[in-house]
């Protein structure tokens, strides 16, 4: 979408007039839907990965402020919110979801995942990379509950990033924590597509 490489940070410059917006909104969407797809990795029965990038964080702050209509004023709060959710050339960031329809059985499952996110790797080549949580919130509280929403930077170092850029590479994906430890193995379409991510 954005066609220009890399980018690592959206500016105020590249915020949309929101009627201007709401012209591209629905076409935008199935663009980024399409993107999304490919960056979306299930781990066991309901954790999904969604690795986010430049697209991914220019449609979300788009859809926050086209749906909240904070004008001006909420336009810097989003930049900060969302532009450290885009990878810095040097890592993979992803929001890791814990998707439970029934009420009851969430609030059981997250009772038990306390400190989920420092349990969450990628391997690749015989190297693991362990995620680093945002620390803009705590995600697990003092009686041991966790958030149903985490988001993770995996910091790569050169070789690592070389590694996983090679042609079907085996990367896994793993939380390991005692009372969820499940791995996922990348599909090829999805390690092709966040090996974009790197500079």
């Amino acid at each position: 979408m954005t066609g220009m490489g890399n980018r690592h940070e959206i500016t105020r410059a590249e915020i949309m007039d929101m009627e201007a917006y709401g012209e591209i909104r629905r076409a935008r969407r199935e663009e980024v839907s399409a993107i999304k797809k490919t960056r979306r990795v299930e781990v066991g029965p309901f954790a999904t990965f969604y690795f986010e990038n430049y697209d991914t964080m220019w449609y979300q702050i788009h859809e926050m402020l086209y749906i909240e209509k904070g004008g001006e004023a909420q336009i810097g709060d989003e930049l900060s919110a969302y532009n450290p959710m885009i990878p810095n050339g040097g890592e993979l960031v992803a929001t890791l979801m814990f998707e439970i329809e029934d009420e009851d059985r969430r609030a059981r499952e997250l009772g038990r995942l306390g400190g989920v996110e420092g349990s969450v790797s990628l391997t690749v080549g015989g190297e693991t990379i362990g995620a680093i949580a945002e620390t803009d919130v705590e995600r697990t509280k003092p009686d041991g509950r966790t958030s149903s929403v985490h988001f993770l930077h995996f910091p790569f170092t050169p070789a690592q990033v070389a590694g996983f850029r090679n042609e079907g590479a085996r990367v896994v994906l793993a939380i390991g924590h005692e009372n969820y430890a499940h791995m996922a193995v990348l599909p090829e379409s999805a390690r092709a597509a966040l090996a974009a991510d790197f500079d």
